[in-house]
């Protein structure tokens, strides 16, 4: 549905949806999004902000929900700062000594 928004500010990226949380009846709904090649991070809030009414209409009407839950978008940069740890620890040079012990 993320694909389908025609908001400029919204397609800036590829857009992953990397979890959802929600409460127990379903009136709120958190997703996490993680987005490569993110070019303003203000600009995507604002754009999915302006775009939720519409996702929660879409969403209800592919569910079949009675009561589609209100969302709230969140930027989730878990992958990036993991991505970043990775390289820098693929980056270090540890040689491994063996000791008598062994």
């Amino acid at each position: 549905m993320l694909r389908n928004v025609k908001d400029p500010r919204v397609n800036q990226g590829m857009i992953s949806i990397t979890a959802v949380d929600t409460t127990s009846d379903l009136s709120h709904a958190k997703v996490y999004l993680s987005v490569y090649d993110l070019k303003s991070q203000s600009e995507l809030v604002k754009g999915l902000k302006s775009a939720s009414g519409h996702l929660r209409y879409e969403l209800g009407r592919a569910l079949k929900l009675r009561h589609t839950p209100e969302l709230k978008f969140v930027l989730d940069e878990s992958i990036t700062r993991g991505a970043t740890i990775n390289t820098i620890l693929s980056g270090l040079d540890i040689t491994h000594e063996e000791s008598d012990d062994e």
